[in-house]
Formats: structure tokens, C-alpha cells, sequence
């Protein structure tokens, strides 16, 4: 990632967090709006998964200059959705549904150059987890 998307995922990122409310909840029904087949995946409180889901980004986000170093989380974070039933699929799905979550949380603060460096963000998470989960079966 470029300095220059780094720095719009930083700064939205912030605003998303300080000037809106349930990002993570919000994240999770559009996500079963877009597949329904997914929400028993989820056996967890959707209070308690956004937050985890919030924290996640939270973490990722304030490492993206050194996003190398933290490869190693990432990867064990795929191994263990894969083990709760995540496919390769899904990923699709989840980055639309981020991307929908962003846009209209983000409001006016949303534009092509925002979209295009989340874009890139999740293009890098998604690939280092489907990867990390390519030669995984589940029992």
C-alpha cells in the first residue's frame, strides 16, 4: 500500500470510529443481507463479534506501515475462521459488505480515492488469508 492510501484508511478510519455508532453491527447485516446463509456461521452474540471485528481493524489499521510484521496474525486469524466454516467464497461477500458499510457510515466523507485505497487494504488481507487457508482441511 502506497503512503498516500495509508493515510486515507487512517484518517477514515478515525472518523468512522469517533463520528459514528455500531460500525460492526451494522457491518454484520449487510453482510446477511447479501447472503443469508451465513448468519449461522455466527453462533456468537453480534455485539461481541462486531467489537472483535472492530478491534481487528482497529489493530491492522494502526499497523499498516509495517503490515509485513503482523502477516503472521493475519494468517492465524484465517486458520481459525476456516475452522468455524469460512470459505474461500465468503471473502467476496465480507469485502462488499465492508465497502457498504463504509460508504454509507462514512457519508460525505466517502469518494473514489477512499473507496480505491479500501479497496487495496482488503485486496491485501483477503489474499494473505485465503492463502494461509489454501491446504487447510477441515475435520
Amino acid at each position: 500500500m502506497t503512503d498516500t492510501r495509508i493515510s486515507i484508511v487512517k484518517n477514515s478510519w478515525f472518523y468512522l470510529v469517533n463520528n459514528t455508532e455500531n460500525e460492526g453491527n451494522f457491518f454484520y447485516q449487510t453482510l446477511f443481507e447479501l447472503d443469508p446463509s451465513l448468519r449461522p456461521l455466527f453462533k456468537e452474540n453480534l455485539d461481541g463479534q462486531s467489537q472483535k471485528l472492530v478491534t481487528m481493524l482497529d489493530f491492522v489499521i494502526s499497523r499498516l506501515h509495517e503490515l509485513d510484521q503482523i502477516i503472521p496474525q493475519i494468517e492465524d486469524l484465517a486458520v481459525r475462521h476456516i475452522h468455524y466454516g469460512v470459505r474461500k467464497e465468503h471473502y467476496e461477500l465480507v469485502g462488499q459488505a465492508l465497502i457498504q458499510t463504509l460508504e454509507y457510515k462514512l457519508d460525505e466523507q466517502w469518494n473514489e480515492h477512499t473507496e480505491e485505497a479500501w479497496l487495496a487494504l482488503y485486496s491485501i488481507l483477503s489474499g494473505v488469508m485465503i492463502r494461509a487457508t489454501e491446504n487447510i482441511s477441515v475435520q
